[in-house]
């Protein structure tokens, strides 16, 4: 019986309802009195106090002591503040901030000129919030208008592209002024070669260090296409060195990190090494980028190894949100669940999809009252210490 396809099934609903446009609560607006007796409406700034759950380099999750689940942006702050804070899971932490709508808000042109070089004009700035504003205009049809045809996606593709090297073209200069290249032996071990004993032959590193170099010169001079040029001389060079780096897992590796996740049945020797073949054809299928022969493989490979796979109890897959359910519900899921692994894969298919359907239907609601508030940081207050964005 084929293990249920947990991962890819509820990762997707998650993702769905975690991009839906969120509503603002209605206690972060305000409506506010003129002088002329008209009014207009405010956002007020949200205060949240709660446990710090997951960290990440822009933001974090964050429990709140309201028992909502929110996502908190640093966007505002600079590398050196978000450093600052120490921040560590499971630390209590106040926020104020405005509710944003989806993750695009939290992009705003105040945080895209943050990193830009000090030296910039402000006749270039006004030229780049221009072009920033296009930007988002044709990033927000993409994610507002459904039904997009495939051409109509493409050539949505070509304006941000342009707008991407107008924008380009603007910060090149200050960027050039400003940089200082690494040495050749810095810009090396960044690639972890050394960590993973990978020894670069002696007239190969030679090779490289003299393009390196080159590539550099060109990239001062502004000469792009040159350097760009240069730069694919140095990826050649370097190629089968990053293959033995980035070397593809290996099918033994392959299970023994999925037998860490569930436990995998006895595998006949023949059907063990029918699935050793077909692990080897998917690799070379992604590598040589050939999607159509990826996806067919994929689905053989998986059609045989769930077969193999004991799957989880009903408990042990609920166990996995972070919300419960109620009692009723739970009976509800418990059944469906039960019937669609007495289910033969093979035979019974559409009704297996109509049950995961009735099943996700019913989590939903869950799902769409633990979603998280997207909240843009302005004030972060750790241990007493007040952290306001650096302007």
């Amino acid at each position: 019986m084929k293990k249920p396809i947990k991962k890819t099934w509820m990762i997707a609903s998650v993702l769905t309802i975690g991009m839906a446009v969120l509503t603002p609560l209605q206690a972060g607006a305000a409506s506010v009195e003129t002088t002329n007796n008209s009014s207009i409406t405010v956002q007020l700034e949200q205060k949240i106090t709660g446990t710090i759950k997951n960290i990440y380099d822009d933001g974090m999750n964050l429990k709140g002591k309201d028992g909502k689940n929110y996502f908190i942006s640093f966007h505002k702050f600079s590398d050196e503040q978000i450093e600052k804070m120490k921040l560590v899971e499971g630390q209590e932490i106040s926020v104020e901030g405005n509710i944003a709508e989806s993750f695009s808000d939290f992009f705003t042109f105040e945080v895209f000129k943050k990193d830009m070089p000090k030296e910039i004009t402000k006749e270039d700035l006004t030229k780049l919030e221009k072009l920033f504003n296009e930007m988002k205009h044709v990033h927000k049809e993409f994610t507002k208008v459904e039904g997009l045809t495939d051409e109509e996606i493409e050539k949505k593709h070509e304006e941000l592209k342009k707008i991407y090297e107008e924008i380009h073209k603007i910060i090149k200069p200050y960027t050039l002024a400003n940089w200082q290249p690494q040495s050749f032996e810095e810009y090396m071990k960044e690639y972890g070669f050394n960590e993973k004993n990978i020894v670069i032959k002696e007239n190969d590193n030679a090779q490289l260090k003299a393009i390196y170099e080159e590539w550099i010169k060109l990239e001062k001079s502004g000469d792009e296409e040159k350097a760009n040029k240069k730069y694919e001389e140095f990826d050649k060079i370097l190629e089968p060195y990053l293959d033995e780096l980035n070397a593809p897992e290996t099918f033994e590796e392959f299970m023994a990190s999925c037998m860490k996740v569930t436990e995998i049945l006895e595998i006949p020797a023949e059907t063990l090494a029918k699935l050793k073949t077909l692990h080897r054809d998917l690799q070379k299928a992604l590598k040589d980028e050939n999607d159509e022969l990826y996806d067919k493989l994929h689905e053989e490979f998986y059609g045989i190894l769930n077969q193999f796979l004991k799957p989880q109890t009903f408990e042990e897959y609920m166990a996995d949100f972070e919300f419960e359910v109620s009692e009723a519900d739970s009976k509800q899921l418990k059944q469906l669940y039960e019937e669609i692994l007495a289910l033969d894969e093979k035979e019974e298919q559409e009704k297996i999809e109509e049950k995961w359907e009735a099943f996700y239907n019913i989590l939903d609601p869950y799902f769409i009252a633990n979603k998280e508030i997207l909240i843009s940081a302005s004030k972060v207050t750790i241990n007493g210490q007040d952290y306001l964005p650096q302007h």
